[in-house]
């Protein structure tokens, strides 16, 4: 009874852990999501929106952080449960860079000088079709998180690639637009600059994706080939 007593009380530190990292993927979700919200410029940007959720994010970083060393000390978890500890805290980590990321998207749109009319079209829509796909992604990368969902992580995975082509085309367009109006390489490099910080996301997204493998399978599937990892889960 002691033991059972015990396994349960253990089942039940893990669970709230894991929900706390679900509600700080909540977080930077809507973190993102109001920061690219100022590429329409249909409002004022969201800027100090972004900056009061990083406090809260930052926060729960280190609350999770504190907990997880709690636990791994208390109850000394072997195998799964210690991989589900550690994929919590690397999980959480990446979750506080997407909010790094969303912080300096929300600071690069809110000084980005606007381009004078007549000047080439800087193509916004495209930004905000690859954050739609990276906001896509890491709802995706939570939620297989959560139920610790094999198949979905390895969609995530192929998924990620689609998201790095939509920067890399946009980053064509960007360039073509700056060299045919040179007076819009300010607007032009800042579009740049939050691209790359979408496309960042979506990178965090994958590594959510990964951990999934790594709690279930073992396999730390970092840097290895998308088809080896597919085949490899199989």
């Amino acid at each position: 009874m002691g033991d059972k007593h015990l396994s349960t009380q253990f089942d039940s530190e893990l669970r709230i852990l894991s929900g706390k990292m679900m509600e700080l993927g909540g977080l930077v979700e809507a973190q993102v999501r109001q920061a690219v919200g100022g590429l329409t410029r249909a409002e004022a940007p969201a800027g100090e929106d972004v900056l009061a959720i990083e406090i809260r994010v930052n926060a729960m970083e280190v609350d999770i952080d504190r907990d997880i060393a709690n636990v791994i000390a208390r109850r000394q978890p072997i195998a799964r449960d210690l991989r589900l500890l550690m994929g919590i805290s690397k999980a959480t980590a990446n979750l506080e860079r997407v909010g790094d990321e969303a912080v300096k998207i929300a600071r690069i749109l809110r000084s980005m000088p606007l381009p004078e009319p007549g000047c080439c079209v800087l193509p916004s829509p495209e930004v905000q079709q690859e954050a739609h796909l990276a906001l896509g992604l890491l709802r995706k990368a939570l939620d297989a998180f959560a139920r610790l969902d094999i198949a979905s992580a390895v969609a995530i995975l192929e998924e990620d690639a689609a998201i790095d082509r939509e920067f890399d085309a946009l980053m064509r367009s960007l360039v073509t637009c700056m060299t045919q109006n040179p007076t819009v390489v300010p607007s032009g490099l800042d579009l740049l600059f939050v691209a790359k910080a979408i496309e960042r996301v979506g990178d965090h997204a994958k590594n959510v994706a990964e951990l999934v493998i790594y709690i279930v399978k073992g396999a730390d599937v970092r840097h290895t080939p998308f088809d080896r990892v597919r085949s490899a889960m199989r």
